[in-house]
């Protein structure tokens, strides 16, 4: 796979001229992030269905909190028979510091989002299901055939989660843009596959990597700012230490986040944060990042925020994974 994640920040009809000027450029799957501040994924998605031809579509990645998990299977399910059978889900825990605003901070872990993708497979296949545990449902099913197998990709970066994903799920988007962070994420995987079932069928560990590119090097540092801000106050302590980042820092630019004070967070952002948290600079900086990335991962997607001009970077980064 050679993704690309596009942000409903902007208006539907942009997002949805990036998704079909990334399909021209060769990328193979676009996935659609989810926030609460944002546009609707779904929206855009459905926009995608019919103006793609080929490329997979999928939310990346949605929560079972904010939404029903019978819910998520109907929405996604939507999208496969609206793309004719390209569709892919992406379910993870969701972001802490938007959860937090929510009120949902308490409710993140594994379990539900096993729990939220074992269903919909289920209703994905015809079934009805009950099922009592993280969440509710009674008799539930899906009254219209699914086009094509949905692949669930599990969005996450703690070591459960990743041995959860290379045991249940079909692949793993690895929050990490740093060879070190695929390598270790390389091992968890390995870990939970000693126990995967064979039905389950092959694995694909994608880095789901912030990118940002452009020929002008500061420039591109300069637009990583956000998006490592929000990877910063959502890392564990680990990851924090094998990059040598501040746990105090961190802490305070997640602080920031929750409290809307989006320009401090991104003015307390390091270079060391942006190098640990982003592929950022020129093509052939890029390029060798990712190069040396997926020595450990077997796909990439690009992720936010692209770069400072997002319609060049897509084909900037398309280049540079083609070096």
């Amino acid at each position: 796979m050679f993704g690309i994640e596009l942000t409903p920040e902007h208006p539907v009809g942009e997002v949805v001229d990036l998704g079909v000027l990334a399909e021209s450029e060769g990328y193979d799957t676009v996935f659609v992030s989810s926030h609460y501040n944002n546009r609707d994924p779904f929206a855009v998605l459905a926009r995608l269905a019919s103006e793609t031809e080929s490329v997979r579509l999928g939310p990346g990645v949605v929560n079972p909190y904010e939404r029903h998990p019978v819910t998520l299977a109907s929405q996604t399910a939507t999208v496969a028979e609206a793309s004719e059978g390209r569709a892919v889900f992406g379910i993870g825990p969701g972001d802490p510091s938007t959860l937090k605003n929510l009120g949902l901070e308490g409710e993140r872990g594994l379990r539900s989002v096993l729990e939220a993708f074992t269903v919909a497979r289920r209703l994905w296949r015809g079934e009805r299901v009950s099922h009592d545990g993280t969440f509710t449902c009674e008799d539930a099913g899906l009254n219209f055939d699914v086009s094509g197998e949905i692949p669930v990709y599990v969005g996450g970066e703690g070591p459960h989660m990743c041995r959860m994903a290379g045991k249940h799920a079909d692949g793993l988007l690895f929050n990490g843009s740093h060879p070190d962070d695929l390598a270790w994420a390389r091992e968890r995987v390995e870990e939970g596959m000693q126990d995967r079932p064979d039905e389950h069928g092959e694995f694909d560990l994608a880095a789901y990597a912030s990118v940002s590119v452009a020929a002008d090097r500061e420039a591109a540092r300069e637009a990583a700012r956000p998006p490592v801000a929000f990877i910063t106050a959502g890392a564990a302590p680990p990851v924090l230490d094998r990059h040598g980042i501040d746990h105090e820092r961190a802490e305070d630019i997640g602080e920031k986040i929750s409290a809307g004070d989006f320009s401090e967070a991104f003015e307390r952002v390091t270079p060391a944060m942006i190098d640990a948290f982003c592929m950022a600079g020129t093509v052939d900086e890029v390029g060798e990042r990712m190069a040396r990335v997926e020595e450990h991962a077997d796909s990439l997607v690009v992720g936010s925020p692209l770069g400072p001009e997002v319609e060049e970077a897509i084909t900037l980064a398309a280049a540079a994974h083609d070096r």
